[in-house]
């Protein structure tokens, strides 16, 4: 998208694309088994057979692939050229002409977008709807699609008060440009590194197998995941109570919730749809 393009030239946006195009490096069959499991355990099924799926923003298009291997019928889009590409490249790879999984170029943003696209039995959208620049437009278009007794599945960065109004500068600062970018790596990854290695040494862990139970989480990559926090702007969050009390007014029970215990990261959300 050409906005997309010049958010970018402007530092008011991370290309998140080209960090997932990074990421496809060291996807394997093991990361998508645990990105499988996530779902698997997260929506409390044990496949999606006879399921319709729509991945908002879906990014490397991990989570598009684990659904469609599951069993669902899957629609994908992102706002992020790069992050199609990715899609594009993960269903070449493992379902190529494959009529059930669409992957198209679009925007949360555009409610008459998310109107075309009809309704679907589950809405995943994770870590995406805080970096639109319009997070609550953004929360408000996800639901849309959702058909009555559906499945809404997001993650929304917690609200930490004057930590997170911090992060937003470092994420801002991140985007500004080349300087700005390797003063943040600089900074921060080695941070990361020796601050985790630190807290295995005071814990008696093995940092090994610290990577190794990251890994498991979701199938990720510590690495891609910090580039993805640091540079990932815009940046907005929310308390968990926020996110509840917006979707029960717009007719969602919530169904599972996963909080990081205040700190830094996601709040997991599971919702479903009253049927009307």
């Amino acid at each position: 998208m050409y906005g997309h393009s010049i958010e970018i030239s402007q530092g008011k946006r991370f290309e998140f694309g080209k960090n997932w195009t990074l990421f496809l490096r060291v996807l394997n069959d093991e990361r998508i088994d645990e990105a499988e499991k996530s779902l698997k355990q997260k929506l409390g099924v044990e496949d999606l057979q006879g399921k319709s799926f729509l991945d908002i923003g879906s990014g490397s298009g991990l989570f598009s692939l684990a659904a469609r291997r599951l069993g669902a019928t899957v629609q994908s889009f992102d706002y992020d050229s790069n992050s199609v590409a990715c899609t594009q490249k993960l269903k070449q790879c493992y379902f190529p002409d494959d009529p059930s999984w669409i992957i198209e170029e679009g925007s949360v943003l555009d409610k008459e977008y998310l109107k075309s696209l009809g309704q679907f039995d589950i809405v995943y959208s994770w870590g995406v709807l805080h970096h639109t620049g319009a997070m609550w437009q953004a929360l408000e278009n996800a639901q849309i699609p959702v058909s009555p007794g559906g499945k809404l599945f997001i993650s929304i960065y917690n609200d930490q008060g004057s930590k997170s109004v911090r992060w937003r500068w470092i994420k801002k600062i991140y985007c500004s440009g080349t300087l700005g970018k390797y003063a943040v790596i600089s900074i921060f990854v080695p941070y990361f590194i020796f601050g985790g290695l630190a807290i295995d040494i005071l814990k008696r862990k093995n940092p090994i197998r610290r990577y190794i139970d990251y890994k498991k989480n979701r199938g990720m990559s510590h690495v891609h995941d910090w580039i993805d926090w640091l540079g990932g702007y815009p940046f907005e969050v929310a308390k968990p109570e926020e996110i509840f009390d917006f979707y029960r007014e717009r007719g969602c029970i919530l169904e599972k919730l996963k909080c990081c215990g205040g700190g830094l990261g996601c709040n997991e959300f599971v919702f479903v749809k009253r049927n009307v």
